[in-house]
C-alpha cells in the first residue's frame, strides 16, 4: 500500500483531489491565464503539453515518488493549479511539497496558503511525518518568500542541481519543517488565513 493514499481535502473554498485526466482542460486552461509556462523557473506545462503532464504525474504516482493534485474552487469546480506531494520517504516518514502552480488571477490570495494549510496538516497530522520539506530555483524569490511564510528553515543550497526548461542550469534552494515546529507555524497560517478574510 503506498504511504500517500487518494484523499480530498478542502477548507475555505480550496479543494484538493488527486489528479488526473480528467483535469486536462481545467489545467491547461489555468496555464493559459498568465502564459505561466513562458517563466523560465517553473515546471508548469504549456497549455497543449498538460495530458502529457498529468500523465507524467501519474507515473510518479504509481512508482509511489509523486502524488499530485489538483486544486479547485470548491464551490464553481474551476482548476485553479495544481501542487504535489514528491519525493516520498516512507522509511524515515518524509515528504517534500512542490510542483505548485496556481492560474495567474489567484495568485497572491488565500489560495496557496490554504492549499498549504491542508498538506502540512495531512502530512504531519495524518501521515505523521517527521519531516515536511520544499525545493526551488535559486532564482524565484516569490517561491523562497512563500515558503519562509509557512514556517519552514532553509537548509541550504545544492548547487548545479537540476535543469531548467531553457536547459540552464540552476542551484536549489532546500526548506523543511519538523513535526514538533508544525503547531507554531499552523497557528501562524490560521492567523494570516483570518486577517486575510477580515481585508
Amino acid at each position: 500500500m503506498s504511504f500517500v493514499q487518494p484523499v480530498v481535502m478542502r477548507d475555505r473554498n480550496v479543494r484538493l483531489e488527486p489528479l488526473g485526466l480528467e483535469h486536462v482542460a481545467g489545467l491547461a486552461d489555468a496555464a493559459a491565464d498568465g502564459e505561466l509556462w513562458k517563466l523560465r523557473i517553473t515546471s508548469v506545462p504549456e497549455p497543449q503539453d498538460t495530458r502529457a503532464y498529468i500523465e507524467t504525474a501519474l507515473e510518479g504516482r504509481a512508482q509511489g515518488h509523486r502524488f499530485a493534485f489538483a486544486v479547485l474552487d470548491d464551490a464553481s469546480g474551476q482548476v485553479l493549479g495544481s501542487t504535489s506531494f514528491h519525493d516520498i520517504l516512507p522509511a524515515v516518514r518524509r515528504v517534500e511539497i512542490g510542483w505548485t502552480w496556481y492560474r495567474k488571477s489567484v495568485q497572491r490570495t488565500h489560495v496557496n496558503t490554504t492549499a498549504k494549510l491542508l498538506m502540512m496538516g495531512h502530512a504531519f497530522d495524518q501521515l505523521a511525518c517527521h519531516v515536511v520539506g520544499w525545493r526551488t530555483d535559486n532564482f524565484n524569490f516569490a517561491s523562497q518568500r512563500a515558503i519562509e511564510r509557512l514556517g519552514a528553515r532553509k537548509d541550504g543550497v545544492i548547487r548545479g542541481h537540476a535543469l531548467r526548461r531553457d536547459g540552464t542550469i540552476r542551484d536549489t534552494v532546500m526548506y523543511s519543517m519538523r513535526s514538533g515546529e508544525w503547531p507554531e507555524a499552523r497557528a501562524q497560517l490560521l492567523y494570516l488565513l483570518q486577517r486575510h478574510a477580515q481585508d
